[in-house]
C-alpha cells in the first residue's frame, strides 16, 4: 500500500468525465491518490470543459490511448456503454492494472467488461452510492462520496490486493467500504434506488400529462413531495434508461412486491380502512429511523 504522502496510484485514467467522474477527480487531487490523470470522453465540448476545468492531465477521446500505462482505470460512462468501451481498451492494458467502475449495476459490468480484460489485470467493480441531479463535469465536486457507501463486488478469485487498494482508494475520498456478492446488489439496490427512481420518473410525467391550468397550479403550488420527486426525475436520462434495462430483472421483481403493496394501500383506501393505512405509515417511519441512525439523511 502507498504511503499517505505518496500517490497510490501513480496514473490513473477516467473514462467518462460526468458527475461522479469530475468528482473523482477533484477528491484525488485534494487527497493526492494520483500522479497522472488521464481523461477520456467521446464528446470534443466535454472533453474542453473537462480541461477548462483542469481535471485531469492528459485529455483524449481515445478510449485505448487514456488506459495506456494506466495503473487504475475507472469506467464512468453508462452502464449501456460499458461493453464497447472494454472491447477498445482491453488489448491497451498494461499487466497489473486494475480496472473499476462506478455504475448502479454490477453483474452486467462483470459480464460486460471481464471478458475482454488480459490476464493479469484486476476487476474490482465498485458503486459509489452518491449523486445529486446534476450531470456533465462541471456538476463535480470532491465533497461528493464523504459519509458515503462505496460498494464493491468482485468475483470470488480476484487478487485480494487490488481489491484491497481500491478498498483504500474509497476510503481515502471519504467513503464507507462495503464488500458484497454482485447479485446481491443489484437486489439490494433495485428497492433502495432504482424503483425509486422509477416511481418519481412516473410521478412527474404523469403531471406533465395534465390539463394546461392543472399542471401549471400543480407546479406552483408544489409541496415537498412534489419536489423530491422532481429532483431524482431530473437525473441523467441516458444513466437511468442503462440502469434499468442492465437490472431489469432484479427491478421487475421488486416492481411487482411494490404493486401488490399499492393494490392493498388503494383497496384501504376505498374501503376506509384507516387501521391498515395507520399500520402502514407507522412501519414507514421506523425506516426513517433507521436511515436517519445510520447517517444516510
Amino acid at each position: 500500500m502507498a504511503a499517505k504522502d505518496t500517490p497510490l496510484f501513480p496514473r490513473v485514467a477516467l473514462l467518462g468525465i460526468g458527475l461522479i467522474g469530475s468528482s473523482l477527480s477533484h477528491a484525488m487531487r485534494r487527497h493526492g491518490l494520483a500522479g497522472e490523470i488521464a481523461i477520456q470522453t467521446r464528446r470534443s465540448e466535454t472533453l474542453e470543459k473537462a480541461r477548462e476545468l483542469n481535471l485531469g492531465d492528459h485529455y483524449t477521446s481515445d478510449p485505448a490511448a487514456a488506459v495506456e500505462d494506466a495503473d487504475l482505470v475507472i469506467f464512468c460512462v453508462p452502464v449501456g456503454a460499458n461493453k464497447a468501451v472494454a472491447e477498445l481498451v482491453g488489448p491497451a492494458l498494461k499487466p497489473g492494472a486494475t480496472v473499476t467502475d462506478v455504475g448502479s449495476c454490477k453483474r452486467v459490468v462483470i459480464n460486460d467488461i471481464g471478458p475482454f480484460l488480459p490476464d493479469g489485470v484486476h476487476l474490482v467493480p465498485a458503486h459509489p452510492v452518491a449523486g445529486t441531479e446534476y450531470s456533465g463535469p462541471e456538476s463535480g465536486f470532491a465533497e461528493l462520496f464523504e459519509g458515503r457507501w462505496a460498494i464493491l463486488t468482485p468475483e470470488p478469485d480476484t487478487d485480494a490486493d487490488a481489491i484491497e487498494k481500491v478498498a483504500e482508494f474509497w476510503r481515502r475520498v471519504g467513503s464507507d467500504v462495503e464488500i458484497m456478492d454482485a447479485d446481491h446488489h443489484d437486489q439490494v439496490l433495485a428497492i433502495t434506488s432504482h424503483l425509486p427512481h422509477l416511481i418519481a420518473y412516473t410521478i412527474v410525467d404523469t403531471a406533465t400529462e395534465l390539463g394546461g391550468d392543472l399542471q401549471k397550479e400543480v407546479i406552483k403550488f408544489s409541496a415537498s413531495g412534489f419536489r423530491d420527486f422532481t429532483r431524482i426525475a431530473a437525473s441523467d436520462p441516458v444513466m437511468w434508461r442503462d440502469v434499468f434495462l442492465n437490472n431489469r430483472e432484479a427491478v421487475l421483481d421488486i416492481l411487482g412486491r411494490f404493486t401488490e403493496d399499492l393494490t392493498a394501500l388503494r383497496r384501504a383506501i376505498r374501503r376506509g380502512d384507516g387501521d391498515m393505512l395507520h399500520d402502514t405509515f407507522a412501519r414507514t417511519r421506523d425506516v426513517r429511523r433507521g436511515v436517519i441512525d445510520a447517517k444516510q439523511a
